[in-house]
């Protein structure tokens, strides 16, 4: 799934996260609809598989802990959703799947995108023969001013 597709998927009726699931090789169960319409109704987010857990359970949808893991990580094969390493026992996966960084409020635990073109990285290493680089992962870590 292309890059421009997955970020489609914002504000789409039910019909065409279905097929959008579909085009990205998902059967679109219920469980797997319910959280893509979660995770894509409003535009950009970044979630841990407790919050999306959260807010299926706010929304009345019957769904385990596992199944939203399981969910999101398919997705995220799928192409739908990047995966954020940002805290050692956390991870956070982001709707915008394209190459961006991205602020982390550490006392708050939210995750903010960083706008384009604001930071650039110099001086990379080349990668080792056989392979290349897919992206660059820049997290500026943030406190609120006491």
């Amino acid at each position: 799934m292309s890059e421009s597709e997955s970020l489609s998927l914002t504000g789409k009726s039910e019909d065409e996260v279905v097929a959008m699931l579909r085009s990205a090789d998902l059967r679109p169960t219920r469980q797997r609809v319910a959280l893509a319409r979660l995770l894509f109704a409003n535009g950009d987010c970044h979630v841990t598989a407790e919050m999306l857990h959260a807010d299926a359970e706010t929304s009345g949808e019957k769904v385990s802990l596992a199944t939203v893991y399981n969910t999101l990580h398919q997705f995220r094969r799928a192409g739908l959703l990047r995966e954020l390493a940002i805290e050692g026992g956390k991870t956070y996966f982001d709707t915008n799947t394209s190459n961006h960084s991205h602020f982390f409020v550490e006392d708050e635990g939210t995750v903010v995108d960083i706008p384009d073109h604001s930071i650039s990285v110099a001086g990379l290493p080349s990668p080792p023969e056989g392979t290349v680089i897919s992206h660059v992962d820049v997290v500026v870590r943030l406190k609120r001013r006491v």
